[in-house]
Parts: C-alpha cells; structure tokens; sequence
C-alpha cells in the first residue's frame, strides 16, 4: 500500500485545523512531560536502526506504544503487509486524534488507553498476540508501578520469536526488561538528539 505524500499529510493537517507534527509534539511535552518524556520526536536515522531488526515477512501485528505523532507509525506501515495491523496505544487522546487525522490507512487502529492493557487492546481487536512491540515510552519517570505493570504485559502478549524494542535516553529502562526477558540486545543511536539506548528484548 503507498505511502500517503508529504503534501498529503500536510493538506489533511490543514483541512483538519490541526498543527505540524513539530508543533503538536511540543505541545504534548508541555502537557504531558512524564508521559511524553522528550521535547522533539525520533529522528528517522533512529527510527531505521530500531526496525532494522523486524521480519516484516513474518509481522501480522506490529504494537507501538506512544506513537505520539506518528513518526514510528508512517515506517511501519510503509513495510508492513498490506494485510497485517497496527496498533498505536497512547493515552494523550490529542495524540490519537492527531494519527487518525492525518494517517489514511486502514491497517493502523490508534486506541487512546495505558500499554498496561496491551492484552485487552489487542484482544478486543481480534488478536492473540503482537509479533513486535515498539515503545518510546519513559519507562523511569512513568508512576510507581506502571513500568513494571506494561514490561509484564508486554512479555506475556509477545509470540515466542517476537521482539520488545525500545528506544529510550535512560539506561536504566533495562532494569524493567532483565525481570522478564533473558535475550536482550543492545546499542546507541548517536545520530540522535540527545543519543538514544535502543533495546531489543525477545522472547524465547
């Protein structure tokens, strides 16, 4: 399935009153600065290194927690099958509203609720399991048990063969993953502002 053009995005943006992407995440920093947990979204180098390791061939649900504006949500959906799923969790309900004004793809489900609920999400929308979970979310300013409540979850959703990846600026978001996942790879993102620590947690 194409990819919707820049000139497209930016038309749907204006016909639905709404602001840039760059603006739109600012503004959901400033809202939401614990949950949000950075100032600029991903930069597609870091977006790339992330997916890198995703059997597309092998993707029917594809689960990103936090999408925000869609900066993850658009690369996914350029590689994945035109009959596989997206499922973008966030609990900003500007941040849904904004994917589904401005993404026009029936493979992508914004559902405005917590990561920690991942299993009723995906449930409720025909699912079992996700073959890969993306997560930008601040793991180490989140409140006192949500981390921990959303790496479980996360860990019992996953097919045997799938993959938690996470990109964060605080290394020790490591310490959510150990408790549950014995393969965890990982690497630094330097073209990245700040650099990012990217973990790729699978499940045996």
């Amino acid at each position: 399935m194409p990819a919707s053009t820049a000139a497209e995005r930016r038309s749907r943006r204006r016909a639905a009153g709404l602001p840039s992407p760059a603006m739109m995440f600012l503004k959901g920093f400033i809202k939401h600065p614990v949950m949000v947990g950075a100032i600029a979204s991903s930069s597609q180098r870091l977006v790339r290194h992330v997916l890198s390791r995703v059997d597309w061939k092998n993707c029917k649900l594809f689960v990103e927690y936090g999408p925000g504006v869609g900066t993850f949500t658009r690369t996914v959906l350029d590689q994945l099958a035109p009959d596989a799923r997206v499922i973008a969790i966030d609990t900003n309900p500007d941040f849904i509203a904004y994917l589904d004004a401005t993404i026009d793809d029936p493979r992508l489900i914004a559902v405005c609720g917590s990561a920690s609920d991942v299993k009723q999400i995906i449930a409720h929308h025909g699912f079992e399991h996700a073959d890969y979970i993306a997560s930008g979310l601040p793991f180490s300013t989140l409140p006192a048990g949500v981390g921990d409540a959303i790496a479980k979850s996360t860990h019992e959703v996953l097919r045997t063969g799938g993959a938690f990846l996470v990109y964060q600026y605080n290394p020790k978001v490591r310490n959510f993953l150990t408790p549950h996942w014995a393969k965890i790879d990982h690497a630094i993102e330097w073209w990245n502002i700040p650099p990012a620590q990217l973990w790729w947690a699978w499940k045996e």
